[in-house]
């Protein structure tokens, strides 16, 4: 829903109660086959008239002007369909459509909460990467239920029975295969067999028709078979079973289907099925999967969720009578719509027109406000609609369990909690990585930076890993991005979504000037151009002090050489030149400065004198002895798979970083920390993908300055505060 104007349509539709509603996340790699599949089930459902192609940008989920641009996902987007099953019951399966490119995780992990169970995409082709398995074992670490679905089996180089094995041996022996493909004679994938009731989804004619196996194909596939029986009764709740099953019984199949599904919605089992999108391979039995195996919104449990004060409330269940408790998973602006914010509705419901609470809490439940701070304001809804692509279809209600589109909450921002304005609730927000790339801004032209600020508000209400930092001590804007992809696409949508035409330029460093040792100072100011002068002397002694000490004034003066009403004005005077910088402009820091002596003048004296002569008596100091730069060092805690350790540690020693340990966090994955000046961090994130082909991750906070080695110290350019 950005991007391109949506489309508000007219006729309503219904939606149903949340135990017939499927809340799934796809999940996989950039070009995957994610959206692909997506427009099949759409086109095949009916949802659509068409199946649009990724390869033209024509597709529902990517209508998004940089979408198309580059043809990838880089939005959240929700495909809902309606899917009848074989008892006749119709199911709302709500697919949400995520990106596979790194740099846009902040959507993925939307997802991710929106949804109810998690369906990885993996392609026949490609394999499983390294950002695949880091977001199966988050999934793991809240207990998501997952499957699995194999695409592109039409291309010539897939392979189904290697992208299991694969499949096996990194998530684990949980996984199985519920089908095996079969082929025709010129071996395109044409039908399924079942390995539960051994019958044949033949889809050679895009339409499933189910038949029985032929002897040969049952006893091909016993081995397999045997497999997957074991491991559904080795999960079922009926301990007889076991005991049955190895007695050499037939259990029936419907009762393994019962077992399946019960594991899977527990996140124990994790099926995997076959799939291709431009035949319809498997997308029935996909769907029945879906509908079967994973959880209705009833059945997952829900976020933590408080008072807007911190106090804990329990007792909060997916219920459409229940205390209104929704989540802005995205928000879009429209230009003609305003905001659109994208919500899931974990209990009560939703209306036009209702006045709901929005509360966001960013800054005091993450740490950081990411350049936004936090809210509390009553807002009336405008619309709520459930989208398809850029069409907004009119809805009565959202309730309980359902995703949809609301209109009109101008303050309401990605990860804000909706509740009723009477019982103002808070919802847990989900966990963001850290934005690591700095990219410094300046408007282009002075009339671009009349908007500016507010394009830069809007895309810090739509994205949630974006942060933004006035920084006050280089005068910088900064966005801080997940990496170059994601910081290309936030400069494009300034340009072409809000017409502020910006230019990035170098990102500085808060640097830092100390002396080197003690040394003395001597101040004079002295004017006369008729009626009163000024006049004012003071002498001081200056020593550095330990790093972190701050500033320190100390007053020595004896016999009222400098009387006591301006001994504040000297301290004054230092402290300001201090700030003013004394080598090439950036503050002076750990610096003790005595006052030990001066001279007055009965009449010119005054405050001002006295502060031009602390600052001048200080610059006298700083000439007498070195001043050197300090650099800010922060605290790097890098988390990679145990086979990129050595690339990683040897690529510190260039960037001046300095080891501190590593220890193992878990199987096959090592921290590192390290202590690496700020300056070669600035593009880091990027290099550290590079280096872990994906896996690595990491976290930086600000430890301490130390002295710049001078070589480098020589190539930085003067504050513009720097003294002439």
């Amino acid at each position: 829903m950005s991007g391109q104007s949506a489309d508000l349509v007219g006729q309503f539709v219904e939606r149903t109660s949340s135990n017939r509603i499927r809340n799934v996340v796809l999940v996989g790699h950039s070009g995957s086959g994610k959206t692909t599949l997506i427009e099949a089930l759409l086109f095949d459902s009916g949802a659509t008239q068409r199946m649009g192609s990724v390869e033209t940008g024509n597709t529902v989920s990517d209508f998004d002007e940089a979408e198309i641009k580059q043809r990838r996902s880089i939005n959240l987007s929700l495909a809902p369909l309606d899917f009848e099953s074989a008892e006749g019951i119709t199911f709302n399966i709500n697919l949400l459509d995520t990106p596979g490119y790194p740099d846009f995780v902040g959507d993925l992990r939307a997802g991710l909460r929106g949804a109810d169970a998690a369906l990885f995409v993996i392609s026949a082709v490609d394999g499983v990467d390294g950002t695949t398995r880091i977001l199966w074992d988050e999934c793991a670490a809240v207990d998501m239920p997952r499957a699995m679905v194999v695409t592109k089996l039409d291309h010539p180089r897939a392979d189904f029975d290697e992208t299991v094995a694969v499949a096996r041996r990194v998530f684990g022996e949980g996984v199985h295969p519920v089908d095996l493909v079969l082929h025709a004679d010129d071996g395109s994938p044409t039908a399924l067999i079942n390995l539960i009731n051994l019958k044949i989804a033949d889809y050679s004619a895009r339409t499933r028709k189910i038949r029985e196996a032929d002897p040969e194909h049952v006893a091909l596939v016993q081995d397999q078979r045997n497999d997957l029986l074991e491991a559904i009764i080795a999960e079922s709740e009926d301990e007889t079973l076991m005991n049955r099953y190895l007695a050499g019984d037939e259990i029936d199949a419907s009762i393994l289907i019962d077992d399946l599904e019960k594991a899977v919605a527990k996140g124990r089992f994790h099926p995997i099925m076959a799939t291709s999108a431009l035949s319809g391979l498997g997308l029935v039995d996909l769907l029945e999967v879906i509908v079967g195996g994973f959880p209705s919104p009833s059945e997952h449990p829900m976020p933590p969720i408080t008072t807007i004060v911190g106090g804990a409330v329990a007792g909060i269940e997916c219920d459409l009578n229940g205390p209104l408790v929704a989540e802005v998973i995205k928000t879009t602006t429209d230009p003609f719509m305003g905001r659109i914010s994208l919500v899931r509705v974990f209990s009560g419901s939703i209306k036009p027109d209702q006045i709901v609470h929005v509360s966001g809490h960013s800054a005091t439940l993450q740490g950081t406000a990411r350049g936004h701070s936090d809210h509390d304001v009553d807002e009336r809804i405008g619309t709520i609609a459930s989208p398809l692509g850029a069409k907004l279809r009119a809805l009565r209600v959202l309730r309980a369990g359902d995703i949809g589109a609301v209109t009109k909450l101008g303050r309401a921002e990605t990860g804000d909690t909706l509740s009723s304005k009477e019982m103002p609730l808070l919802m847990e927000p989900w966990l963001l990585p850290e934005s690591l790339l700095p990219i410094a801004i300046v408007a282009h032209a002075s009339s671009d930076e009349e908007k500016l600020a507010s394009a830069l508000a809007r895309l810090v209400a739509e994205d949630p890993t974006l942060r933004l930092e006035q920084n006050p001590e280089t005068r910088q804007t900064v966005l801080w991005c997940m990496g170059q992809a994601h910081a290309d696409v936030l400069l494009d949508r300034l340009r072409s979504k809000y017409q502020v035409k910006v230019d990035a330029i170098e990102v500085k460093v808060s640097l830092r000037e100390t002396f080197t040792g003690p040394t003395t100072g001597h101040g004079k100011h002295v004017k006369q151009s008729g009626g009163h002068g000024q006049y004012a002397v003071c002498v001081i002694e200056v020593e550095p002090l330990p790093q972190g000490a701050g500033f320190k004034f100390v007053d020595k003066v004896v016999g009222g050489s400098v009387p006591r009403a301006f001994i504040p004005s000297v301290e004054k005077g230092v402290r300001t030149q201090l700030d003013r910088g004394l080598l090439a402009g950036y503050p002076v820091v750990d610096l003790k400065v005595t006052l030990v002596d001066g001279k007055s003048h009965a009449v010119d004296s005054s405050d001002a004198a006295f502060q031009v002569a602390g600052a001048l008596a200080l610059k006298d100091a700083a000439g007498k002895v070195a001043v050197s730069l300090l650099e800010p060092v922060d605290l790097v805690a890098i988390t990679i798979d145990d086979e990129f350790v050595g690339a990683v540690m040897s690529d510190l020693s260039p960037r001046r970083g300095r080891v501190l340990g590593s220890r193992s966090v878990r199987e096959g994955r090592t921290i590192v920390n390290a202590e690496i000046p700020a300056l070669e961090l600035s593009r880091y994130a990027i290099e550290l993908r590079s280096l872990s082909h994906g896996t690595g991750v990491m976290t930086r906070h600000y430890s301490h300055h130390q002295p710049m080695p001078s070589h480098i110290a020589a190539k930085v350019p003067k504050s513009p505060k720097a003294p002439a």
